[in-house]
C-alpha cells in the first residue's frame, strides 16, 4: 500500500474486498486481478479519475473482457490497461454493470412457487429481463432430478436449512421490467456486454445466458426505460387482475442513493397495502436495506445476499443463484 494516496487507499480497499469477499473460491482469475489492482498506485489513479459509480471492479473487468483484453494474469492486464486506457475509460463511462444472471431465479423460486397462482412478475432493475422467466427454466436443487420446463436451461442450486424446495415452477401470465437502460437480447452488442460480465471460469453461466436470451427473444417481456422510482407504481397498475403481483429485484438497490432507496421502500410499502396479495421480494447485499438487516436472526455469511419477503428476511443467497440457505 505504500505510495497509494488516501483516495486511492479507499479504492484499493474496494478492490481488495471484492477479491476476498466475492471472488475467493469463486473466480481465482478475478481474485488475482483485483488484488493486483488494489496494490497498484498507477492503475488506481487511473480508475480514481472516473466518477465514483464507474469505479466498480465488475465494471472494469467486464470492459476489459468486452474489448478483448487479457485476464489470465495481472501483469498482462496491467500493460494492456495502460496501453488502452482511453478506450477502457470511454466504455466505463458509457456502461453500467447489468449482470443478468438467470440462475438467480433459483433463489426466488421457493417463494414464487408457494404463492397463489398465477403470477404477474415485475422486476425493477431488470436489465434484459432474463430473471422474468422462472416458468421457462428447469431447476435442480442439491443434485436432484430437474423439474420445470424440459426445453429450458437447467439451473443448479445447493441448499442448506429448511428450504421449501418446490416440485414445480410457477405459472406466469404477465412479465414486465423497468431499467434505466434495458438491454435487448436481439442486439448482438447488448448480448456481448452481458457475456463480458460473466466471470472467466463460469462456462456454464455463458451457456445459460445463451439459452435464456433465446427464450426472451422468442417471447419478449414488457421492458420500460425509466427510473425505477418513477415507473414502478404505474407499471404495477398494469398487472392483470386475478394474478398475484410480485415485485422483485436482485442486486439493484446498491446503485441507488440512500434517499432513493428510502423512496423505493416507501413506494413498495404503499403498493403492498393498496393491492392485497402483492408480494415484494428483495435479494440484495447485506446493509443495502438496513431495516431488513436489522431483522436478521444471525449474521450474514461472507459473500451472501439477503432474500426478504415484504421486508422480512427469509434466506441467504449466493450472488449467481448457486446456493440458498433458509432461515429457520
Amino acid at each position: 500500500m505504500q505510495g497509494i494516496p488516501h483516495a486511492g487507499t479507499a479504492l484499493a480497499d474496494t478492490y481488495r474486498a471484492f477479491a476476498t469477499r466475492e471472488c475467493a473460491g469463486v473466480s481465482p482469475a478475478y481474485e488475482h486481478l483485483c488484488l493486483g489492482v488494489a496494490g497498484d498506485a498507477e492503475i488506481l489513479a487511473l480508475i480514481g479519475q472516473l466518477p465514483l459509480p464507474r469505479r466498480q471492479p465488475n465494471l472494469l473487468l467486464g470492459v476489459v473482457r468486452l474489448l478483448g483484453g487479457p485476464t489470465g494474469g495481472y501483469l498482462a492486464m496491467r500493460a494492456w490497461l495502460v496501453a488502452h486506457w482511453d478506450a477502457v475509460r470511454a466504455q466505463m463511462l458509457a456502461r453500467t454493470t447489468q449482470t443478468n444472471e438467470a440462475g438467480r431465479t433459483a433463489v426466488l423460486l421457493p417463494v414464487l412457487a408457494g404463492l397463489p397462482q398465477p403470477l404477474a412478475l415485475l422486476e425493477v432493475g431488470a436489465s434484459a429481463g432474463l430473471c422474468l422467466y422462472p416458468d421457462r427454466y428447469a431447476f435442480s436443487y442439491d443434485g436432484a432430478a430437474p423439474f420445470g420446463d424440459p426445453a429450458g436451461p437447467v439451473i443448479d442450486c445447493a441448499t442448506a436449512g429448511p428450504v421449501p424446495v418446490p416440485d414445480r415452477v410457477p405459472r406466469v401470465v404477465w412479465r414486465a421490467g423497468v431499467d434505466l437502460n434495458p438491454l435487448d437480447v436481439t442486439d448482438p452488442g447488448d448480448v456481448a456486454w452481458l457475456r463480458a460480465l460473466i466471470w472467466p471460469e463460469h462456462t456454464a453461466r455463458r451457456d445459460r445466458l445463451a439459452a435464456a436470451a433465446a427464450i426472451a427473444a422468442a417471447d419478449p417481456p414488457l421492458l420500460v426505460r425509466a427510473d425505477l422510482n418513477d415507473a414502478v407504481a404505474d407499471l404495477a397498475a398494469r398487472a392483470p387482475a386475478g394474478a398475484t403481483l410480485v415485485v422483485f429485484h436482485t442486486a439493484v438497490l446498491a446503485y441507488l442513493s440512500p434517499a432513493d432507496r428510502d423512496r423505493f421502500c416507501a413506494t413498495m410499502t404503499g403498493l403492498v397495502a393498496a393491492r392485497p396479495g402483492t408480494v415484494w421480494l428483495s435479494n440484495e447485499a447485506p446493509g443495502v436495506l438496513p431495516a431488513v438487516t436489522a431483522r436478521l436472526p444471525v449474521p450474514v455469511p461472507p459473500g451472501r445476499t439477503v432474500l426478504a419477503r415484504d421486508g422480512r428476511p427469509v434466506a441467504f443467497g449466493m450472488p449467481h443463484g448457486q446456493g440458498l440457505t433458509w432461515l429457520g
